[in-house]
């Protein structure tokens, strides 16, 4: 067998793995999530080796997503560590066998503290499926390990079923992007997330201002003097009544005559799409790249053409949103 072939064997195994676990999961699942929603303290994710490394996943996965998560090593926990269990907690035990020995010896503590324990296993007979309040069941035929002895298998089955549960967690809960902006305020996610136009717009005397009528030869100047690449066209209301951007003073030029003396009424593109300030900065960059523009100009979010700055795609690339 080639190393290429191998490799697909791999990936054939774990995903005829996870589409037994997918076709087996029922009411069992159900019951965990409302035991997990019905959590009143943290959830304590315990697991040896493999199992364990998992758990921390599920464990960080749990806590970005609005419910308090935690990792207990069950080695370390019976030398002390179970002191992190409290009233109100919900325990999960993730073990293929159900008979890690390590594991075993904290189900004690659990059951005198009466904690939900909701066990992950591939063992139904086992007894941490037996010591359990609901039961999620992995079905492992075989491991993709070519010896059929290092946890592949189970240990991918494992961890989808862990980003189930986080999953129809937040459904339950009802966790939506606000609440996940809250938990992730930095890096590309964070600011995404977060970032509005109006954190990142020119405004003031940054803003290249102009009247509908004032000749172009003094609207370049005032292009070429703000570095945006476009200018606004006021009328004598103070809204925005058209934008001169370089793709117009090109298209100008070449229609002939004399462009540098028209007014800039006669250059501008009327009615030129605009951002409500509150928008999100990548809703923005979107906008941008879809009609191929470089800058807008950003208004008020009740819908009215008086501008209160201009927002610029490289601001946007600056800020780290592509």
């Amino acid at each position: 067998m080639s190393l290429l072939e191998v490799g697909r064997e791999v990936l054939r195994v774990e995903a005829r793995t996870l589409d037994r676990l997918c076709a087996c999961l029922g009411a069992e699942f159900d019951a965990a999530i409302e035991r997990l929603a019905a959590c009143t303290g943290k959830v304590v994710f315990t697991g040896m080796g493999k199992s364990g490394i998992v758990c921390r996943k599920i464990a960080a996965t749990f806590s970005s997503t609005g419910t308090p998560a935690y990792f207990l090593h069950p080695a370390e926990g019976v030398h002390g560590d179970l002191g992190i269990l409290s009233r109100g907690d919900v325990v999960v035990a993730v073990s293929n066998s159900g008979e890690t020995e390590e594991l075993v010896e904290i189900l004690p503590v659990v059951r005198r503290l009466d904690l939900v324990l909701i066990a992950v296993t591939g063992k139904r007979d086992s007894t941490l499926a037996r010591r359990s309040e609901v039961l999620l069941h992995v079905p492992v035929e075989r491991e993709a390990c070519p010896l059929n002895l290092a946890p592949m298998a189970s240990t991918t089955a494992t961890l989808a079923l862990g980003d189930a549960l986080a999953a129809a967690l937040m459904h339950r809960k009802g966790f939506t992007a606000d609440d996940f902006a809250r938990f992730h305020p930095a890096g590309i996610l964070g600011r995404q997330l977060t970032l509005q136009v109006c954190d990142l717009m020119h405004d003031g005397d940054a803003v290249p201002r102009v009247g509908v009528d004032t000749p172009m030869r003094e609207t370049l100047l005032t292009m070429t003097s703000k570095r945006l690449g476009l200018a606004g066209a006021f009328d004598a209301a103070g809204e925005l009544a058209g934008v001169v951007t370089d793709g117009d003073l090109r298209r100008a030029l070449a229609r002939g005559g004399d462009v540098l003396g028209a007014s800039t009424r006669e250059v501008m593109t009327r009615d030129p799409k605009t951002v409500p300030a509150t928008m999100l900065a990548v809703e923005a960059l979107r906008l941008m790249e879809e009609f191929a523009i470089t800058g807008l100009f950003v208004v008020d979010p009740e819908g009215s053409r008086r501008a209160c700055g201009v927002i610029h795609i490289h601001d946007l690339v600056k800020a780290g949103l592509r």
